[in-house]
């Protein structure tokens, strides 16, 4: 490996990727793995994360998974704590985890609105905390925050997760502001629309052969013409994990195949 291309290596590096058992989590984990770092994960049970470690196994992984529910700040700051212990400090940090509540506003309930809040915004407030401490002892740090485009963009029934990945894109960058000097990058990846296991239904043919309308929608709206893959996520996540990106810092960069920056067809 020439002297440039060091730069993307991270031998040597744990990487803690929140919510990891499976899907864009999973992915980026796995180039961070192939990159050189050590993995550690989370989910919210002991069934997740057994079967994560195996999915993991199954890629020739050695993974550490750790039961943990990120929006318990006593339960996140014991597990970092224990992985320090375990695997070492916390070099990277992915704040993965989240959920979604599609519900129309009107209908939605407080607790539903608090609860997707809870997860998608203060949890990678809380994670963040405890892991810092560590980066600031070490001399440097890496976070890198799962954002969206609804960071950027409104949508039906979306208003807690939008209000809440504005706020992450915020949180990324006031990161940045308090722990720059301290040689910690803190940015976001904005995925588009991702091909997934729980977006498969929306991508089905219908009956005459022609695209679901959703699928239609956003084959329209991007100028790739496709869905995203979860493999489109990893050079940009080790770019951001290595020392590659040393001077890039409060950046969001969106993996959306140009959506962001299309205004659609005429119709």
């Amino acid at each position: 490996m020439n002297d440039f291309m060091k730069n993307f290596s991270l031998e040597g590096k744990v990487a803690f990727v929140t919510g990891a058992s499976y899907g864009i989590g999973f992915a980026i984990a796995n180039a961070l793995s192939d990159a050189g770092a050590t993995i550690v994960f989370n989910d919210i049970n002991q069934d997740l994360v057994n079967k994560g470690v195996a999915a993991y196994e199954e890629k020739g992984i050695k993974a550490h998974g750790y039961v943990c529910d990120v929006t318990d700040e006593a339960a996140v700051q014991a597990t970092v704590a224990k992985i320090r212990e375990e695997v070492g400090i916390i070099d990277i940090l992915v704040n993965n985890a989240g959920i979604i509540k599609r519900i129309p506003m009107l209908e939605m309930s407080a607790a539903d609105f608090r609860k997707v809040i809870d997860v998608d915004l203060n949890a990678p407030f809380i994670v963040s905390k405890a892991c810092i401490p560590g980066m600031i002892e070490k001399g440097h740090g890496k976070i890198i925050n799962i954002c969206s485009m609804m960071s950027e963009l409104g949508r039906e029934t979306v208003s807690a997760y939008a209000a809440a990945k504005g706020g992450l894109k915020m949180l990324t960058r006031n990161i940045c502001s308090e722990y720059g000097e301290a040689n910690i990058q803190c940015n976001g990846i904005g995925p588009g629309y991702i091909e997934t296991p729980q977006t498969a239904p929306l991508r089905e043919r219908q009956a005459d052969g022609s695209r679901h309308p959703f699928d239609q929608f956003i084959i329209s709206k991007t100028p790739a013409a496709r869905w995203g893959k979860t493999e489109d996520l990893q050079g940009p996540a080790v770019f951001l994990a290595s020392d590659a990106s040393n001077f890039v810092n409060g950046h969001i960069l969106y993996v959306d195949g140009g959506i962001l920056a299309y205004i659609g067809k005429q119709p």
